[in-house]
């Protein structure tokens, strides 16, 4: 292929995309990250007798032991009388057979109450369903005679579980779901008492309400991350809190959480008691599936059955939330009108034991664009357990050193709002994620300035500037900056680090005829000019330029960025998409993402760097790029660790009078960031 062919294919490429972001501003992207489902997911599904098109009906085992205890017939004529005596049997002897046959049939009743919209019946047969399947696989008397290998104790759990649900569910209905209150329900003789408790750090207002995950199927989310055990997933929905804190500002409206409903039976020994001895104490507990995935019973750890994908979902489709993200397109076009939205956002709440990982999209971006690699890096419990997930939310149409001073100035306050006085150590070993243009941005927040940025524009001293002192401090937090020292991690994804031949002369005129910027920016820059005549050798910097512009191969920044020193305590990781020469676009792109070319995005430089077969839009989703971020978390988490215990027997050893044992070459002074 010639070269003129080849550089023509490439602009028609160019010019593609182009076209798609002019074509950007007719619509809106739908949300679309889950379905509901016509009939929820029901785990005794594929039970043809407990779920039969004629109605359910007891297994033939169970139906073995009421003929032996000649209740067969009782049971097709008074399923009430039946459970009453066979609870009877079981007080006289009791068997594990006798519980899961009294679980089984006490579901069935539940199912046929429901379907004749007895509510009440309903839910205290589903209780009692649980209670006794709950008995039949942690009551220490059947330790001997329970065997994990029937099938009865894979179906005493799927009991359990849809049992657990369905009563749930005709409480919630019924206002009954409630942290911090206790309900009563009857069957036959026996009556249960629930008490309903949040487990964790959550309190009892948290929530708006509760919705349930069998209701959905998980879309856009590449990978549905659950474990199975006991238990209830639900999708529980963050209220607004009373008492704000100081984290307050940056959870979006509308938070859902990953929740588990776990109900426990906390007399076991009373089931078999007469009168008011035998009643039933229960406690439903509801965790928090990102804290627990277990719990302790008979001393051993039973695993909870959780779902951390579909409440995610749920929450990225909330209307709120997505109506304030979802500014990618206002954010390039009209930076000044996307300046509300901007700043920090949490998905999780605050919690000051955990090291933040802080992602930064790109071009005409957001931050649903981590949503693939945030869904499958908290799948990891080690991740999950040590490090919380920020976002950062920046209108993309402004230069992206524009972006970087305000993201100092974000980060700046959002310590100060949370740590005044700098005591939580987690937040002193944050990490970078960012992608494309983002990853500009993040490296600027861990570079010393000098006067390396305001060289590019002048070989006079900064003080020699004729300006406003508004003014003269606007540009001089721009081009003078020192590194953030709580920042020890830096991952640039895609970053067009030497520019990207998207910025050509084609998308360059779009851009400046498309982006609106501030005219206030374009006068400050006029008024400087005119003001400092002779003082500056090259204004372009502080002339008044778009986000394409920014990322050009000809932009002066780019190569002073590649040059500029360092925070010595920062890591620095790189990952770059190369595309297959097989495929259409790898045949007519440069060798790289389809965007940034390899030259451009590689770098000599880093602590680690990986090449991805992917394209620009999806580098940072594919399973290479965040394997290679959860290697580089695990790694961090081991050095952070090995630190923080370094730095308290230090403290230690000082406040006891003692000279620290330090390894060869590190002197006594106090360790500093």
């Amino acid at each position: 292929m010639s070269h003129s062919n080849h550089f023509f294919q490439r602009t028609c490429y160019v010019t593609f995309l182009v076209a798609a972001l002019s074509l950007c501003t007719l619509g809106c992207r739908s949300n679309g990250y889950l379905i509901e489902r016509n009939a929820r997911l029901n785990p005794l599904t594929n039970s043809l007798q407990l779920q039969s098109w004629s109605g359910p009906q007891a297994t033939e085992r169970s139906e073995q032991l009421l003929r032996r205890y000649d209740l067969a017939k009782l049971q097709e004529e008074d399923p009430e009388q039946t459970l009453q005596l066979l609870q009877g049997e079981i007080r006289k002897e009791p068997t594990a057979e006798k519980m899961y046959t009294f679980a089984e049939l006490a579901y069935v009743a539940g199912q046929r109450a429901q379907k004749k919209k007895q509510w009440e019946r309903a839910q205290d047969y589903y209780a009692a369903c649980v209670a006794h399947a709950y008995l039949f696989l942690f009551d220490q008397q059947f330790d001997q005679s329970r065997n994990p290998y029937d099938p009865r104790f894979r179906g005493a759990c799927d009991l359990y579980n849809d049992a657990l649900e369905s009563a749930l569910r005709i409480a919630r209905d019924s206002g009954m779901l409630k942290p911090g209150t206790t309900n009563q329900i009857q069957v036959g003789d026996r009556t249960y008492h629930v008490r309903v408790e949040l487990r964790g750090s959550w309190a009892c207002q948290e929530f708006d309400r509760f919705e349930f995950v069998s209701d959905y199927d998980v879309r856009k989310l590449t990978n549905h991350y659950r474990s199975y055990g006991l238990g209830v997933p639900l999708i529980a929905v963050r209220a607004k809190p009373q008492e704000a804190t100081p984290a307050e500002s940056y959870l979006p409206p509308g938070l859902s959480y990953a929740a588990t409903a776990f109900l426990r039976v906390t007399n076991p020994q009373g089931a078999f008691a007469e009168g008011e001895q035998g009643d039933c104490h229960c406690v439903l507990e509801l965790y928090n599936s990102m804290q627990t995935n277990h719990v302790e019973l008979s001393q051993r750890l039973v695993p909870l059955e959780t779902d951390l994908s579909t409440p995610l979902a749920y929450f990225l489709d909330n209307k709120q939330f997505h109506a304030s993200q979802d500014t990618s397109t206002l954010g390039l076009l009209d930076p000044t009108k996307a300046q509300g939205a901007r700043g920090l956002y949490m998905l999780e709440a605050y919690d000051p034991e955990k090291i933040p990982v802080l992602m930064v999209h790109g071009l005409w971006s957001s931050p649903l664009t981590w949503m693939q690699m945030f869904n499958d890096l908290r799948a990891y419990p080690e991740i999950r357990d040590h490090y919380q997930f920020w976002f950062y939310l920046y209108p993309t149409g402004q230069p992206f050193w524009s972006s970087a001073r305000q993201m100092r100035e974000d980060l700046a306050a959002c310590r100060l709002k949370l740590d005044p006085e700098h005591q939580t150590e987690a937040l002193d070993h944050m990490v970078l994620v960012g992608h494309s243009m983002g990853g500009l941005v993040s490296r600027l927040q861990t570079i010393e300035s000098g006067n390396d940025f305001w060289q590019i524009v002048s070989d006079e001293p900064f003080e020699s500037l004729k300006a406003d002192p508004e003014q003269k401090e606007l540009i001089a937090k721009t081009l003078f900056f020192e590194p953030n020292p709580d920042i020890k991690q830096v991952v640039t994804i895609g970053t067009p680090h030497r520019g990207s031949e998207f910025a050509n002369d084609y998308t360059r005129w779009l851009g400046r005829h498309l982006i609106q910027m501030p005219k206030m920016l374009e006068d400050l820059s006029m008024k400087i000019t005119r003001d400092n005549p002779g003082l500056f050798r090259d204004p372009e910097l502080l002339k008044t330029s778009n986000s394409i512009d920014s990322l050009s191969p000809e932009a002066p920044i780019l190569p002073v960025m590649i040059e500029a020193r360092k925070a010595p305590w920062v890591k620095f990781h790189n990952i770059v998409g190369v595309l297959d020469e097989d495929t259409w676009v790898g045949s007519v792109a440069t060798r790289g993402d389809g965007i940034v070319p390899y030259e451009s995005a590689h770098l000599d430089d880093v602590f680690s760097e990986i090449v991805v077969d992917a394209d620009h839009v999806n580098v940072h989703q594919h399973p290479r790029s965040v394997l290679h971020v959860r290697d580089i978390l695990r790694s961090h988490l081991t050095q952070v660790i090995a630190e923080l215990q370094e730095r308290r027997l230090v403290a230690e050893q000082r406040a006891n009078g003692v000279a620290p044992v330090l390894p060869a070459g590190q002197s006594n002074r106090p360790l500093t960031r």
